[in-house]
């Protein structure tokens, strides 16, 4: 059972409370009562709008430490009329993943405007979801990652990892690869973490493992280390040496995705 600390439970106690609260019952079709002393809901009210038992419900608002699953958050959120930022701060309160949190999944769409915007930088420039597939790239990245970025027709497979350790061309384009590998490992088991049920990673990391033995080594390592910029080389076949300082960024509202560019260096 995951547990929260004292704080992150109080927290998440008072944000129900007060959105409970504000909820009013005529907009729900619930009748006013005579004897409302309190704005709002009632307890028992939000518990039957989200399916659960008014002393858990009541647990929660009391700060005390309960097991929360995604599903009980989710109908609560949906009780609780919750906007996407309301919502996302509930599962973050609660240390868990919204489990229909958009754009990190298998089937993430980008929307049209930061496609565009990802395909108009003038440097290499690619999107990364949670797994670490590429949903998005420019022409500049497609050119610098040969046998990765490749054209939808031709059917590559666009996971970094994968790639990366079972790709011969990125040991050829990549100088010091063996590193990269190493830290790319340690990096990725801190996205990892926070997503420790998700099926998409661990099918990920079993698949590795199983393919790649120096894949295997590392990640029994259990290296961690923070995500970060930094001069990247590379050698291509065709541009030959090249330098870029590498720019991260995690996106507003997406935190499981990631904006990737490299930058020339001079």
């Amino acid at each position: 059972m995951d547990i929260l600390d004292t704080s992150k439970r109080r927290e998440l106690g008072e944000f129900v409370r007060a959105q409970r609260e504000r909820l009013s019952p005529a907009a729900l079709g619930l009748a006013p009562g005579p004897r409302r002393r309190t704005p709002g809901l009632r307890r028992e009210e939000l518990a039957q709008l989200s399916g659960v038992s008014v002393t858990w419900y009541t647990w929660i608002e009391q700060g005390r430490d309960v097991s929360i699953s995604p599903a009980a958050l989710t109908r609560l959120a949906q009780a609780l009329r919750l906007s996407a930022a309301e919502r996302a701060y509930l599962f973050d309160l609660a240390g868990k993943r919204d489990p229909d949190g958009k754009m990190g999944g298998d089937d993430a769409t980008v929307p049209a405007a930061l496609d565009a915007l990802v395909r108009g930088i003038a440097h290499p420039a690619y999107l990364l979801d949670r797994c670490w597939n590429a949903l998005a790239w420019n022409v500049a990245a497609a050119r610098l990652f040969t046998g990765w970025l490749a054209p939808p027709d031709q059917g590559t497979d666009r996971n970094q990892l994968r790639y990366l350790f079972l790709n011969p061309a990125a040991q050829a384009l990549i100088p010091d690869w063996a590193e990269r590998a190493r830290r790319v490992v340690a990096e990725f088991r801190v996205d990892y973490s926070h997503h420790l049920n998700d099926p998409g990673m661990r099918a990920l990391v079993a698949d590795l493992s199983q393919r790649s033995p120096l894949f295997a080594d590392l990640w029994h390592t259990h290296a961690v280390t923070a995500r970060a910029g930094g001069e990247r080389a590379f050698h291509h076949p065709t541009d030959g040496p090249l330098r870029y300082e590498q720019l991260t960024f995690a996106l507003a509202g997406q935190t499981d995705v990631k904006l990737v560019t490299l930058v020339p260096v001079s």
